[in-house]
């Protein structure tokens, strides 16, 4: 309540009588380096998304339903409200905003860490309220003392033998798609498609290997702006090579000032101070990053080389499963420190780059927060009762790896064993889809709920994400979720498929797997695409009611499992050899 109070001074010293944090840094990126995360400083409440609006009576804080319970907790005796997203009774930011800045009031923004897309709502509801919105000020900056400082490590070449495909390649594909759109220049803000489009890695964001950079692309021109500190000579050598110009970070807002003719942008991933930098005369060309678009497709390269990571991430898995079994009871074992264990397995992997987010670690009552995050004074210890679910990854040289299993420790109740058969329908009827070419992720978004809601369960998220290469373990464009995703599922595209239940106060259960989409056949009545699945991971068997289980389901789970074995057990010794089948046995 301190720093809340400390900003309204700061606030009314600036004449700004409302302001906004959002989660975003001047990338719009979902995770952000620590010196971005003044949402959460503010706050206290550190989920991955977010967006606070303090005034000089009233404090709220916007979030999804990933972080309903974690928010609630973390919220009190703050004084900041809680406004859930896409729940009844609660207005969205801007229905806020446009019910209560009032007429010559002030609204402050940090342009460079709003999106484009919604400062242009913003100017809607200021025209219409008659207010103003200033967004030249960081405020955080008067408020955040110890402030972490810009991160300053060098960007490393990610090799062709994993990519598929050089630098000059992909730029040569991005400007083909400029000249359809009838766009002479592309400004790239978002950092995973940077890190894509040059064939670059960094580590300016935890668990993303990424830098902070801004790119511009013409037909006759391609510049990186970023912190020339972070690119040795070699690196300079070898973009010149790929057609790259390197420039200073701060010099793309006179570039893009000078752009006079067509610029394509996406508003959802650049940010209000660039979008602004753009002249009034130029013709303003919007939509998905073409990169996103391009990216999303894994070339046959990636593909093959996604395989062999998720082979080794496996591998990891088993290892972990085994230690997990055979450790509780025997000795202490908690949330942080089984953590701890399965990423000290991934990291003896070859080509292992550390984990891809945050572990995901939640015994009992804590799994039925979605974004659990373990800490020492959270940290349960784990026993041998109830249900343990880990969410975790890995990046690797040759992929990113995303995969949820909860585990049996011990008994269970009754309504554990339902819902966690329940989801595993779920998750089986997806993997077993087969859709007509132009299906989309809500098309197919039921197949994995049908079970639930014939229970009367549903849970309050999508079903599954794109998932990059080496990159963010998010990705768009694809997705599958009930509502708001058009994007086509194309082959080459990867997806998590994740299904869950989360009942507060008792548990939460979650089984995730990797899919690529595959052509399956093509006949009379169309092109038919189905899934792959990519991951190599036993599922606990100890709380499955093989009586709510289909024929179809039972064959697809030991089939999956048959896969499992065969795949990792080549790189198991003996003794591992064994407990992967009996973990993988039929049912």
């Amino acid at each position: 309540m301190k720093i809340v109070n400390k900003l309204r001074t700061i606030m009314k010293n600036n004449n700004i009588d409302h302001y906004i944090i959002t989660s975003n840094d001047p990338h719009q990126s979902e995770y952000v380096a620590d010196y971005y995360k003044g949402r959460a400083y503010i706050s206290g409440f550190t989920g991955s998304a977010g967006t606070l609006l303090v005034s000089s009576d009233k404090a709220k804080l916007w979030t999804d339903g990933r972080y309903f319970i974690q928010a609630e907790n973390e919220l009190k005796g703050s004084g900041i409200e809680l406004m859930k997203i896409a729940t009844a009774g609660y207005p969205t930011l801007e229905e806020y905003i446009k019910e209560n800045v009032k007429e010559n009031e002030t609204l402050g923004i940090c342009g460079n860490c709003y999106a484009a897309s919604a400062y242009k709502k913003l100017l809607e509801i200021a025209e219409e309220n008659n207010f103003k919105i200033n967004l030249e000020h960081d405020l955080l900056n008067h408020v955040w003392n110890d402030r972490p400082e810009l991160p300053k490590e060098k960007i490393f070449l990610h090799n062709v033998m994993f990519s598929g495909e050089s630098a000059r390649e992909k730029i040569l594909r991005i400007r083909k798609r400029m000249s359809e759109l009838k766009a002479d220049n592309f400004i790239l803000s978002s950092l995973d498609d940077i890190a894509w489009t040059f064939n670059i890695r960094g580590n300016d964001v935890k668990f993303n290997p990424v830098a902070l950079a801004y790119a511009l692309i013409s037909q006759d021109a391609a510049t990186l702006y970023i912190d020339k500190k972070k690119v040795t000579d070699e690196i300079i050598r070898n973009l010149n090579y790929e057609g790259v110009k390197i420039k200073n970070y701060d010099d793309i807002f006179e570039d893009v000032r000078n752009i006079k003719t067509s610029v394509f942008i996406d508003l959802l991933k650049t940010n209000a101070e660039i979008y602004n930098a753009i002249s009034k005369e130029v013709k303003v060309i919007e939509g998905t990053n073409i990169t996103t678009e391009l990216k999303a497709i894994k070339n046959y390269v990636e593909l093959a080389s996604l395989d062999n990571c998720q082979v080794r991430d496996g591998v990891a898995m088993v290892r972990f499963i085994k230690w997990l079994k055979e450790s509780v009871g025997k000795i202490e074992v908690t949330e942080l420190s089984a953590t701890e264990k399965l990423s000290n397995l991934r990291a003896e992997g070859i080509n292992a780059k550390g984990d891809s987010f945050g572990t995901i670690a939640g015994y009992k009552d804590h799994a039925a927060m979605m974004h659990y995050s373990a800490n020492e004074e959270s940290d349960y210890e784990i026993k041998e009762e109830g249900l343990f679910l880990v969410d975790s990854g890995g990046q690797y040289l040759d992929g990113t790896t995303d995969i949820t299993r909860t585990f049996v420790m011990g008994d269970l109740t009754e309504e554990e064993k339902i819902d966690y058969t329940l989801v595993l329908k779920g998750h089986i009827d997806l993997s077993m889809a087969k859709f007509l070419k132009g299906t989309t992720g809500m098309h197919l978004d039921i197949l994995a709920r049908a079970a639930l809601w014939k229970h009367g369960i549903d849970y309050k998220c999508g079903t599954g994400h794109g998932v990059g290469f080496f990159l963010s373990v998010h990705e768009g464009p694809q997705g599958i979720r009930p509502s708001g995703n058009t994007v086509v599922l194309e082959p080459g595209m990867i997806l998590t498929n994740e299904p869950g239940v989360y009942k507060e106060g008792k548990h939460g259960i979650r089984i995730e797997n990797t899919l690529v989409v595959i052509k399956d056949e093509a006949n009379e009545f169309g092109d038919f695409y189905s899934f792959k699945t990519i991951s190599y991971c036993p599922i606990d068997l100890g709380a499955v009611i093989k009586d709510m289980l289909t024929k179809d389901e039972i064959n697809w789970l030991n089939n999956y499992h048959e896969t499992v074995y065969i795949k990792l057990a080549p790189f198991l010794n003996d003794e591992e050899k064994a407990f992967l089948k009996e973990i993988t046995r039929e049912i």
